[in-house]
């Protein structure tokens, strides 16, 4: 289903937020795809670059305010590069310019696709393509990361810090039925996992699986069961193939997702949407900024690439997602030495080209 249609048929708004490090570089190889897929399938779409990021914070000190999310409200989707830059302290950009945006927009959905595209890049031995195929959902607006805590008698010997996972019944249910309607909609092996902590972290967790159970009896059509995140890292490495849907908290999700990404080939292939379902949503590479590659043209741009391929399939444009994302698996399977910065065989650039090349 199509989201946020302006006057003209197909024509959607996209914000574009290079950010930092490699951001910019990998997000223009994306944007030429894009173009390239358009062309194709027949679809407009224009673009408004945004300067957000660490640049931007040294020389004005100014990270989002309200103005800024204003701004973005008018748009259908938003596309970002990376945010971090070495330096700023860690935490400024992240909580001012990321948790702000996810917050803010109400993006209450991570979505992270962990898909192996050749065995040959997967560090697990005798793993194929078809044993790495599931999808993480994570809970992006609450728990841990809400930034609740406090310090008692900081500096002190005897200093607290307390940090607070906040969830609400409301933000685990509607999180909790996404990943219900995405496991039947994805019509795979219809089976969706919790991952938690019940057996220590009694509170969050007793309330995460007491509305799973509920949630549950409303889908008999999907297998539902159940995993600790310590185990479901173990069994990540151990036996991939057992997944299908996984819903889990903000910081679990966070956690097993980096993971994921190591066993489906790596961050270079690596792509996330931070969804508001119903408002504006964002979608980008999952590696980060990696400044010690900015400017060199190494850079693997196919994560930035997947997320637009994510991102048109959000807005309605199948077809086109679809292709992107076909046009990476042949390159991966048959074009790529490495899915590593600087040891692909081609250039940042040259990439982009390819994947247009194979549309």
């Amino acid at each position: 289903m199509a989201i946020g249609l302006n006057e003209e048929k197909n024509m959607y708004k996209i914000a574009v937020i290079g950010g930092d490090g490699t951001g910019p570089e990998v997000i223009k190889e994306g944007l030429k795809v894009i173009e390239a897929a358009s062309k194709k399938c027949n679809f407009k779409y224009q673009t408004t670059d945004f300067d957000f990021g660490g640049e931007r914070y040294l020389k004005t000190n100014k990270i989002l305010d309200d103005k800024d999310i204003k701004e973005l409200k008018k748009f259908d989707a938003i596309y970002l590069g990376a945010i971090g830059h070495p330096d700023v302290k860690p935490g400024i950009l992240e909580q001012g310019i990321l948790l702000k945006l996810r917050f803010s927009l109400d993006q209450y959905i991570n979505l992270r696709p962990v898909k192996l595209y050749n065995s040959a890049f997967c560090p697990l031995k005798d793993k194929t393509e078809k044993d790495i195929d599931f999808v993480v959902v994570r809970e992006n607006s609450e728990g841990i990361y809400k930034g609740m805590g406090e310090f008692r008698d900081k500096g002190k010997k005897n200093e607290v810090a307390i940090q607070i996972s906040y969830n609400t019944r409301k933000g685990v249910e509607r999180c909790i039925r996404y990943a219900f309607e995405y496991t039947r909609k994805r019509n795979m092996r219809k089976k969706l996992t919790l991952c938690g902590k019940t057996n220590v972290l009694t509170y969050a967790w007793d309330l995460w699986q007491r509305v799973f159970n509920e949630v549950a009896k409303e889908y008999p059509d999907i297998t539902t069961d159940y995993a600790h995140v310590d185990a479901t890292t173990m069994w990540f490495v151990k036996n991939p193939e057992w997944f299908d849907v996984i819903v889990t908290d903000n910081i679990f999700g966070d956690i097993i997702t980096d993971l994921g990404a190591m066993i489906q080939g790596g961050m270079g292939i690596a792509a996330g949407g931070n969804l508001n379902p119903e408002g504006v949503s964002m979608f980008e590479p999952i590696g980060g900024s990696a400044p010690k590659y900015t400017g060199k043209n190494v850079i693997n741009p196919l994560a930035a690439i997947c997320a637009g391929s994510m991102m048109l399939e959000y807005l309605g444009e199948v077809k086109a997602a679809k292709m992107i994302e076909d046009a990476v698996i042949r390159i991966v399977k048959t074009k790529l030495k490495s899915l590593g910065a600087g040891k692909m065989g081609y250039s940042t650039t040259e990439m982009g080209d390819l994947v247009v090349e194979n549309l």
